[in-house]
């Protein structure tokens, strides 16, 4: 179990979000920055690593993004659903990117095969975000 929905049902103001998909979205995109860091790292012990460069690179954007989008998400005062929905949208491009390129090595690489999943998972989370926020 993660501290996430316990705390937003802690914050002691309106949050113009769904709260239970709010909680879903930064846990996704938790997992996805861990998947993403360990999916990199993992790439560069491989013996095949020059064939995993794009990989890699797409691992650290992924881990990036997800990151600071999941920090955000997690503030509230003084929301801005502007920013939320422009980083809600860089995440659904990011992790489509990384799921496909993870993707293409799953079968020769199971750590590439899980992050894609992570990707996937977290692309679907931020979709379902996104149509909530007006």
């Amino acid at each position: 179990m993660t501290t996430t929905m316990p705390m937003l049902e802690t914050y002691p103001a309106e949050i113009n979000l769904d709260r239970a998909k709010l909680a879903a979205t930064i846990d996704a995109l938790i997992a996805c920055a861990e998947a993403c860091t360990a999916c990199a790292d993992a790439c560069l012990s491989e013996e095949s690593v020059a064939e995993l460069t794009k990989c890699v690179r797409t691992n650290m954007d992924c881990a990036d993004i997800c990151g600071t989008t999941a920090r955000v998400l997690s503030r509230h005062t003084g929301y801005d659903a502007n920013i939320s929905r422009a980083l809600l949208e860089a995440c659904v491009t990011v992790c489509k990117s990384c799921g496909d390129e993870c993707g293409s090595h799953a079968e020769m690489h199971e750590h590439c095969r899980i992050c894609a999943e992570a990707c996937r998972a977290c692309e679907a989370a931020c979709r379902d975000l996104l149509a909530t926020i007006s």
